[in-house]
């Protein structure tokens, strides 16, 4: 069928980081529905492997747990090795670590600043590098990293995990300028607001999130499996002339003003 010709990933090997997070497990067991064999990277392995557990489950057998630091960079090459050792290639990579933090501006100290900005924009970095080299050999790949509501305008009592998601979107548009001719397509998506448990407890209390409701059309939290869609088109080539994008999934949210 058409359809299933312009999106097919069947047999391609995807590589997600931060897969055992709220956002990035959802999006490996949609690759491994699509038809992937699927990498499930993270700081922790037993996160991944509880996210490879459920994946098997649903009757998908191909399949890798790893632990990788992400403001490593011989983390990130031990790691895409042993997905070569083990699926033979790379199609797609999944930059989604990332850490946040709540703290007010001048409370902020250097070890929390450095932190996030190590979990998010160095890893996204990282990751590109690392894995885009290989992609970049092969003449052929698709990156897809993290971007957020907050990467501009910023949100409030977010700094530093604000700064770092303005930081991926500007990284992301500059390699896809840099790569457009070499086979590989880098990306973003633009998350609105799917909030953990995590982040109910620390941001979002009742008068903040009566404001971000009231500032989204839908009027809702987005569902981790709404953003699979945005996930599955850039992965696959349906895509093909996208790059340098920032896809929004927001349920209108960058779009609201009175």
């Amino acid at each position: 069928m058409y359809i299933d010709k312009l999106f097919n990933l069947k047999g391609k090997v995807s590589a997600i980081i931060g897969a055992g997070g709220h956002l990035c497990s959802e999006m490996a067991k949609s690759f491994a529905r699509a038809g992937c064999k699927v990498a499930i990277i993270d700081l922790r392995l037993q996160k991944a492997t509880k996210v490879e557990e459920d994946i098997l489950k649903e009757g998908f057998k191909e399949t890798i747990s790893l632990a990788l630091d992400v403001s490593k960079k011989e983390d990130h090459y031990r790691v895409l090795n042993e997905i070569i050792n083990k699926f033979g290639k790379l199609d797609i990579l999944i930059n989604g670590a990332g850490t946040n933090g709540s703290t007010p501006f001048l409370e902020i100290e250097k070890d929390e600043w450095d932190g996030i900005m190590d979990s998010q924009i160095k890893g996204t970095f990282y990751g590109c590098q690392v894995f885009g080299e290989y992609m970049l050999n092969n003449k052929k790949g698709s990156i897809i990293n993290i971007s957020s509501a907050s990467a501009g305008p910023p949100l409030s009592k977010a700094f530093t995990y604000s700064a770092a998601k303005a930081s991926i979107k500007n990284l992301t548009q500059n390699l896809g300028r840099e790569w457009g001719t070499k086979g590989v397509r880098v990306n973003a998506i633009r998350p609105g607001f799917f909030p953990t448990k995590w982040n109910l407890k620390n941001f979002i209390d009742e008068d903040r999130k009566k404001a971000i409701l009231g500032h989204t059309p839908m009027n809702r939290f987005g569902k981790t499996e709404e953003l699979t869609g945005a996930i599955l088109w850039l992965a696959s080539d349906a895509s093909s002339f996208v790059t340098g994008a920032e896809i929004t999934v927001d349920g209108g949210y960058s779009c609201m003003t009175i």
